[in-house]
């Protein structure tokens, strides 16, 4: 067992060879978006985005489902079919899986890929000095919830959609090109938000992490949106990672409302050293992917995360 539960990653690591290692996670959820057929390829995106954040590669996938007794039949066949879009865009190959009668729908999948024992991303690993790099904006949770009120823009959901169906494929490809000491750690942003994730990798370092705020790239339409729509996750997220952050008295306090905001099928956090930070970013930048630096991380001063 190289990686399992007690750091907080994203997915546990067995090796099986000298030269290779299971990388095992599950996800599943219930709709946040109305188009079944796109519900299917976020949830898969999301299911494989833990794989891709422990620096491997996704191989196969078992589905997970719950419908009702009376779903339509036309409506779960979109989300399957969604969910195979992903995966075979992904190359993964869907062996099977399992479903249950529920009162909610409910999909995703458990993921199976490899990654050389070498070459694992792990929470874990971030050194005082090092540049945070983002790979998507976040305000996904707050365009879902307006999203269910009527109160999202097109262009806020499309924004939203876009991001949460893209795949993390070319930033962690782009990651597994460069030496292994260009990346210290590495994790995705979904459901504890960036304050969460962010604290995660503090706490299995040993280190603190300063965000800056103004730097983090938001999706279009989430900070208007954040005052009236904050989702119950971000609520529980302040309640529990609250206690270890310091909110510096320039910080702008609807973008500090964002950064407690939980993401689907979010983007990679990576911890990167500041000697190559500009080649981590341009091999990222020649993936299609677009970097964004939101912090540094610094040595422990009592907070895990500070925000500035």
């Amino acid at each position: 067992m190289l990686v399992d539960y007690r750091t907080s990653d994203d997915a546990g690591v067995y090796k099986i060879s000298p030269d290779r290692a299971l990388v095992q996670t599950v996800d599943f959820f219930t709709p946040i978006v109305d188009d079944p057929f796109v519900y299917g390829q976020i949830a898969a995106a999301n299911a494989l985005s833990d794989v891709y954040a422990m620096g491997g590669r996704p191989l196969t996938a078992l589905a997970i489902a719950g419908f009702p007794k009376d779903a339509e039949r036309e409506i779960l066949r979109s989300i399957f079919a969604g969910g195979l879009d992903k995966l075979r865009e992904a190359e993964v190959v869907l062996l099977g899986g399992h479903t249950v009668q529920d009162t909610e729908i409910k999909f995703g999948y458990a993921v199976t890929g490899d990654v050389h024992p070498a070459r694992v991303l792990a929470n874990g690993g971030a050194q005082p000095g090092d540049v945070l790099l983002l790979t998507k904006a976040i305000g996904t949770g707050v365009i879902s919830t307006a999203l269910k009120f009527g109160r999202a823009s097109q262009a806020a959901i499309d924004a939203a959609v876009r991001s949460m169906t893209t795949l993390n494929r070319a930033a962690a490809g782009a990651l597994a090109s460069l030496p292994a000491d260009a990346v210290h750690a590495c994790t995705d942003i979904t459901g504890f938000g960036l304050i969460g994730h962010a604290t995660e990798m503090a706490a299995a370092s040993g280190c603190s992490i300063e965000i800056e705020s103004k730097s983090v790239p938001l999706l279009d339409g989430a900070r208007d949106l954040v005052s009236r729509n904050s989702p119950g996750g971000a609520r529980t997220n302040r309640e529990h990672f609250g206690p270890g952050v310091q909110v510096l008295p320039d910080a702008d306090a609807s973008l500090v409302d964002l950064l407690y905001d939980p993401q689907t099928s979010g983007g990679l956090l990576i911890a990167v050293s500041s000697a190559q930070a500009n080649t981590v970013t341009s091999a990222l930048s020649a993936a299609g992917v677009s970097p964004a630096r939101v912090g540094t991380v610094v040595a422990s001063d009592g907070s895990r995360i500070v925000v500035r």
